[in-house]
Parts: structure tokens; sequence; C-alpha cells
């Protein structure tokens, strides 16, 4: 399909980075392969060790050092990004060669949208990223308001609430879209997908990850007025696995390992949340 460049907005894809050298050029290819060609690509480095900037700048050459978390890291590259549309990519993902034209052909077509979420599908190898995978798969069959984020934005919208809260990390991929949302704007939603390998050695490693990000959650869960024990925090009273219930008992390998997986990101994240909270991390 031919487009007239000059009429089409600009869209600013930006990857933040740490020693991604295994994952990032499987992005950056997918981002080239877009049949949707008025894009820019920035990519933010918090401090790589290893070959991720050199094959970036075979991309791009916007390529930044900045930290210390995703939160400033992906302000830093909307304030060096021009385009009138911003698309949030973490390094371990891969897209649809439709997804950028169909956000921009969405946002076009709805100027009160604001955000766009894309469904995720996740690509999996070991056992215990195949049971994340099998956990994802919940969320992303029809969509849920509970785990559902954005990650491209309008650009007057981003701005207007100020970009991510850099005092969160973790749950600003929550934050941010909940207050373009409460500004005014709507959300939507496209077809296309983003391929999300999945890195998950074990579920000790996720605790310890979901710990990390847990520690500033107190901060997110006082704006919103969020519960520390509602289904947004606690994997177990989330309805979409009791509404596919069927898919749970059909499945009973993945589904007790799941919940042992869900198990140990809750117990990280219960201790995470109470030591940020009592430290005011």
């Amino acid at each position: 399909m031919m487009y007239n460049l000059p009429m089409l907005p600009t869209v600013s894809i930006i990857i933040t980075t740490k020693n991604e050298e295994r994952v990032i050029e499987r992005l950056l290819v997918s981002i080239k392969t877009q049949n949707y060609k008025k894009t820019e690509i920035i990519v933010v480095d918090n401090g790589s060790l290893d070959g991720t900037k050199k094959i970036a700048r075979k991309y791009t050459q916007k390529v930044y050092n900045f930290g210390p978390e995703r939160s400033s890291q992906r302000n830093f590259g909307v304030k060096k990004a021009k385009g009138n549309y911003l698309f949030i990519l973490d390094a371990d993902m891969e897209l649809d060669r439709n997804v950028v034209r169909e956000c921009v052909l969405l946002m076009k077509k709805n100027k009160k949208c604001g955000l766009i979420t894309i469904p995720e599908a996740s690509v999996a190898k070991t056992f215990w990223e195949k049971v994340k995978a099998f956990e994802r798969s919940f969320y992303n069959k029809e969509g849920d308001t509970t785990t559902d984020a954005g990650r491209f934005f309008d650009r007057n919208a981003f701005e207007k609430v100020g970009g991510y809260d850099e005092t969160i990390t973790g749950p600003e991929d929550w934050d941010l879209p909940e207050r373009i949302l409460k500004s005014g704007y709507k959300q939507g939603r496209i077809k296309s997908k983003i391929f999300h390998y999945e890195r998950v050695p074990n579920p000790l490693k996720l605790a310890r990850k979901k710990y990390y990000y847990a520690l500033t959650s107190y901060r997110y869960l006082k704006k919103h007025g969020i519960s520390p024990f509602s289904e947004k925090t606690i994997y177990f009273l989330r309805p979409v696995f009791y509404k596919n219930w069927k898919i749970l008992l059909s499945n009973p390998i993945y589904t007790l390992a799941m919940f042992i997986m869900l198990t140990f990101e809750q117990i990280g994240g219960g201790l995470g949340y109470f030591i940020g909270k009592f430290k005011k991390l």
C-alpha cells in the first residue's frame, strides 16, 4: 500500500534497554519491516555493558544513555522525540508488521483516543516460560480491564498528564494510562499483536523481580485509591481466571504450575509493598 508520507503523522518508537544484546535486534528488525514507514526509533539505554548500543546504532543514530529507571528513561526518550504519536516498547518484543499502521489509523479515526492497548502474544521455550504464557493468555483472550496497559499514545494526551511518574517503577505501566483516561481521553485496542519473548528462568527469579517492582507500588495504589487487597494486586482475585474455569480444568499441569508461580510472585510483591511503604522508598 502506498502512502503520501508528508500527510502522515510521525510515530516515535521509544525503547528502553539495559544489557539487551540477545534480544534487541529482533525488535529493531520488526520495526524496520513495518508497513507504516514514517517512524523514528529512539533507544534509551541505562548503562549497558554488552553490545546493546552497538546493535541499536545499526538501526538508528538516536541512541542515548539515561537512567536510573524505566519511567525516567521513557520520559527522556519522549523529550528527544519528534513524533505526533509515541510508542513505548521493551527490548524483548517483536511486532506484527501491521501494528504501527493499525494504531495510527485508529488514532486518526477517533480524535478522542489518547492511548491504545495492543494484544501481546507470549513466545515461550522453557517450561516456566510456557506457564507464564499460559497466565498471560487469559488476559489477552478478549482484553482485561484489570491488567491492560496502553503502549501507544497521542503525544498531546501524554504531555497533558506529565508523562510517566518517575517516582514509580513497575506500576507506571498502569498509572500513566489511568491518568490519561481520567483526563478525558478514550482508550482503543487493535487486533495486530506484539510478540513478547518471555524470559522466566524460575518462579524465584520472578518473585525477586516482583519484589523490586512492588517497592514503590504503594505510591501508585494511594494515588488512585486502590486497595492493596484488590484484583489489581492479588492475582487470585482476578475474575478472568474464574470466568475461564474450563480452560483451567482442561490444562491441569499448567494450571497447578501457574498457581505455584503466582504464589511466589504474590509473596515477593507483598514483601516489596510492605517494605517499600514502611521505609517510604
